[in-house]
């Protein structure tokens, strides 16, 4: 009999569910939240009512596609955090729920580990031991994996994270949110003829709240002498947006991947989505000898595939979470 592993996500705005059958995916649904953009952000009850609304669903549909029903499930996996905590208790309950109702054993997942893991998905995969550049709305990070239960994360965020710093910047700038997708569209239009400071920071670290801040005195400025500025400019103002927080992305991580000696080199998380992120990486790898390797869009979002592909990793080794597991906002 095939072994069967049902994956719920649920961490945001996003809710999904994804079926793994021996060690391949099978399915991956995602229901997507558009209500938030009226607000500019996302609302942490709202986003919850609507994994409440979605989640049924969601779930049905991915065993629908992958054409396996709930008799045929071994275990069922879910986000157990970093996220929101009403939308992660809605998926931990229904995943226990759904679980204790079969009698068969739950996995718990982390976020950012997930979005990690996600490479292995399909081919190519990164070998061991590589880094990873990983990027999203909430946390910046460059993580050591030595293997997927062995994580090390070598540099952090000291403030906002780089999605953080696209979307407030954006927002400054007119942009409906989440801003980041339309700077990376503007800034394929655009030239990066505007220049702002890099932070200084040590150990592989980073810091985006003073870009954000000199971004916003730079617009300020120069709408006091051209009240049309930003919108005569959008483009290269995008473009140089963009340029500057790519760079002080690959800075650290060309620096990483020099003090460690590792040229396998990932990125991974909702901003590994950015064209111009991914063209740098590449161009990067050619001139380093890196061996890099980047997600298919799908998976750069948040997703329930890469919380299967976390949790296959634990089923093989019989990795269960016990009962009284529930939601953690901070891991």
């Amino acid at each position: 009999m095939p072994k069967t592993l049902l994956a719920i996500e649920s961490s945001c705005d996003d809710t999904g569910a994804s079926v793994f059958i021996d060690a391949k995916i099978a399915s991956n649904v995602v229901s997507s939240q558009l209500d938030h953009k009226n607000f500019g952000g996302v609302v942490p009850e709202l986003a919850s009512r609507k994994h409440l609304e979605a989640i049924g669903w969601v779930v049905r549909e991915a065993m629908e596609r992958a054409g396996v029903d709930k008799q045929d499930l071994n275990a069922i996996a879910f986000t157990r955090g970093p996220g929101l905590m009403g939308s992660l208790l809605v998926g931990v309950s229904f995943a226990k729920s759904l679980a204790q109702s079969l009698n068969i054993p739950i996995i718990e997942v982390n976020h950012m580990d997930a979005h990690i893991l996600a490479h292995f998905i399909e081919d190519p995969v990164p070998h061991f031991p590589f880094l990873c550049l990983t990027v999203s709305g909430g946390h910046t990070q460059i993580v050591k994996v030595n293997s997927p239960m062995d994580m090390e994360i070598l540099g952090n965020t000291l403030d906002d994270a780089a999605g953080e710093a696209f979307d407030k910047a954006g927002k400054i700038m007119g942009l409906p949110y989440p801003a980041g997708p339309h700077i990376d569209r503007l800034a394929q239009q655009g030239h990066p003829i505007f220049s702002f400071s890099h932070p200084s920071v040590a150990d592989f670290h980073f810091s985006f709240s003073g870009l954000k801040t000199a971004f916003l005195y730079f617009l300020q400025r120069e709408m006091k002498s051209d009240p049309r500025f930003i919108e005569d400019h959008k483009a290269d103002i995008a473009a140089s947006l963009q340029k500057t927080i790519i760079d002080i992305l690959m800075k650290e991580l060309i620096r990483a991947s020099k003090y460690t000696g590792i040229t396998e080199i990932a990125i991974a998380g909702g901003v590994s989505a950015n064209s111009g992120l991914r063209q740098r990486l590449t161009e990067v790898s050619a001139e380093l000898g890196w061996r890099s390797f980047i997600p298919r869009l799908e998976y750069c979002v948040d997703n329930a595939g890469m919380i299967g592909q976390a949790a296959w990793f634990k089923l093989e080794q019989g990795d269960f979470a016990d009962w009284t597991v529930t939601a953690k906002a901070r891991m």
